[in-house]
């Protein structure tokens, strides 16, 4: 069985490590011998440890179509460029491994058609969650369930971010200054911190569980960088924290249509929820199914060897499928659930006001959210505030559900309102 690897970054070296190390329990559990063909990378000439140099090529179009390869591992990251030689691989009767989330969230489609065309494998168990399960336990495990919803913590990142603040009381700058140094975070934190890497898991989890194609384009998003200690402070005052959560569910609607919701945002969820009790760098994924109830996967989300361990696992599954002339079931998008547009998305919303301290303002704002159709569920008032040389008041205000786009109506007429000095935050709440 001919193995290509394709990169050789944090995560290719750890493949190769932990498939030197265990090829003998490897070949057993694959039924048969193995054997890495090349592996390609950009430059040739940079030296790399523990790979032997005969091996190493630039030329990663023509190993993936060599014929002594017959599963292709692709750990590169991008999406055009890894594309092209991934639908070269499965187009030519290979089988593929991927750890690519950006890949698979923009361009599934394409890689599935091409993979059951050829009568191949495409499986991307890292893509999620590195070593946590979830990607097989929502193909295969849950393959008899219906899955109402999926939410989790799946970007490592920006959860030691907003992990410090909460423990340290650090405001996000200095967090995000201490995820850098010690590796937590990028150079350029961009896709992390501002969701995106979130939005591509999300996508995937909710393609598997609702069997509907859902696209990177689909999942609405937004960041942490508005995360203020002050937010910090406030949620824990509420005995709630925030995480940046993925959260995919079925959104039936006033007609009794049934579409798919993707999103990713900071979110208040409550101290005592599992979720909350996720620190540091660690991911963990909530699923709530008709039949087998509430389920959380947690473990390291993120890193090398977590990564490689995912990898490797999907290996063994494609090159046994080679043995044994077969191939696992494709990837099923037969629901075709319309996506839903997420501003009837419902949510509740906590708001966090500056408003002149005078008798009345809370009467006033009360009738503005009436006339919103939004009801409140609490009101907390706090004063000795100054916004602009004016004597203010602190209220966090916190709805009952409502639908996305008639709250953020509500906050735009907040913003308007005369006595509003400044609306310094609005974060959403975990049903």
């Amino acid at each position: 069985m001919g193995i290509a690897l394709l990169g050789y970054g944090t995560v290719g070296s750890e493949v190769l490590r932990l498939m030197t190390e265990n090829s003998e329990a490897l070949e057993h559990r694959i039924e048969g011998p193995f054997e890495l063909k090349g592996v390609a990378v950009s430059d040739a000439s940079k030296p790399r440890e523990g790979v032997d140099p005969e091996l190493i090529t630039e030329d990663a179009r023509s190993l993936v179509l060599r014929d002594d390869v017959d599963v292709v591992v692709e750990v590169i990251g991008g999406i055009d460029y890894p594309r092209e030689l991934v639908l070269s691989a499965l187009n030519a009767g290979k089988s593929v491994v991927t750890a690519n989330k950006a890949l698979v969230a923009a361009h599934a489609d394409e890689l599935a058609a091409a993979a059951d065309a050829n009568n191949v494998d495409l499986f991307y168990e890292a893509a999620v969650a590195a070593a946590i399960p979830v990607v097989n336990m929502l193909r295969r495990s849950l393959a008899g369930d219906q899955i109402r919803r999926i939410s989790g913590i799946v970007n490592g990142t920006t959860n030691f971010i907003l992990d410090a603040m909460d423990a340290t009381g650090a405001d996000y700058e200095a967090a995000l200054a201490e995820a850098t140094r010690l590796g937590y975070a990028e150079a350029d934190p961009t896709a992390d911190v501002e969701g995106h890497d979130a939005a591509s898991k999300a996508a995937i989890l909710a393609s598997m569980g609702f069997y509907t194609r859902v696209r990177f384009s689909d999942v609405s998003c937004e960041g942490i960088t508005g995360v203020t200690a002050e937010d910090i402070e406030a949620a824990k005052a509420a005995g709630d924290t925030i995480k940046l959560l993925a959260i995919c569910e079925k959104i039936t609607g006033e007609d009794g249509t049934v579409s798919v919701s993707a999103r990713v945002h900071p979110t208040l969820v409550p101290r005592e929820h599992p979720l909350a009790s996720v620190s540091g760098s660690y991911n963990a994924v909530f699923v709530e199914a008709e039949g087998a109830g509430d389920l959380m996967f947690y473990g390291n989300g993120a890193g090398g060897a977590p990564t490689a361990s995912a990898v490797l696992g999907d290996v063994v599954g494609a090159a046994r499928n080679k043995y044994l002339g077969g191939h696992a079931p494709k990837d099923l998008t037969y629901a075709d659930l319309p996506i839903a547009d997420p501003g009837d998305v419902p949510t509740r919303y906590h708001i966090d006001l500056r408003v002149h301290d005078r008798v009345g303002v809370l009467a006033d704002l009360a009738r503005t959210c009436a006339s919103r159709g939004i009801s409140l569920r609490t009101v907390r008032q706090e004063e000795g505030y100054e916004v602009d040389g004016h004597e203010a008041a602190r209220l966090i205000l916190v709805t009952h559900t409502a639908r996305e786009h008639d709250l953020a109506d509500f906050v735009a007429d907040l913003k308007a309102h005369d006595d509003v000095l400044a609306v310094k935050s609005v974060i959403r709440l975990a049903e």
